[in-house]
């Protein structure tokens, strides 16, 4: 079965037409995924620019990060559930629009740039945690990272604004 047969049979389930057809369900499901959007960008950003050396120069990028991570990561985990619903609801139309393909494959390179700074640049940390600024890997990391949020923020909400979906 290929990946659109999938979605054209998820998108015939009883759940999946229940969750697109409800008057509550889905607006809801959506505001909280913008809103756990808006504490994870907005904690990842304090994390990121921290190892960009612009902001909380004088505190540990350790405990930067003991403190905002495990908020990142309920925010994370809880935007990608929503997330998830949300394609669930309505799996061909989202499966078939180009920015939401363009906002996997940007996802998918958030993901690259987390594990590799933890499994290279955080394993160093010990050496440069009290530095105002960061070395320059952990610089890039943070800075890939911005960058990849942003473009995941705008291919996501431009998801509703598809101009090549012929489907309409």
């Amino acid at each position: 079965m290929s990946l659109l047969g999938f979605c054209q049979w998820l998108e015939n389930t009883p759940a999946s037409i229940a969750l697109h057809e409800s008057i509550w369900g889905y607006p809801v499901i959506e505001s909280v995924h913008v809103l756990t959007l808006c504490v994870f960008l907005g904690l990842t950003l304090m994390f990121d620019l921290r190892l960009l050396g612009v902001t909380l120069v004088r505190t540990p990028v350790s405990e930067v990060a003991g403190r905002l991570m495990p908020w990142i990561i309920a925010g994370f985990v809880v935007m990608v559930t929503t997330g998830a619903l949300l394609f669930f609801a309505i799996p061909v139309k989202t499966y078939l629009n180009i920015f939401f393909r363009l906002k996997v494959a940007f996802l998918l390179m958030a993901g690259a740039n987390v594990a590799i700074f933890q499994r290279t640049i955080w394993r160093s940390m010990n050496q440069w945690d009290l530095a105002s600024v960061p070395p320059l890997r952990a610089r890039l990391a943070g800075g890939v990272s911005l960058a990849l949020w942003a473009a995941i923020v705008v291919a996501g909400r431009m998801i509703a604004y598809n101009w090549f979906d012929k489907t309409s």
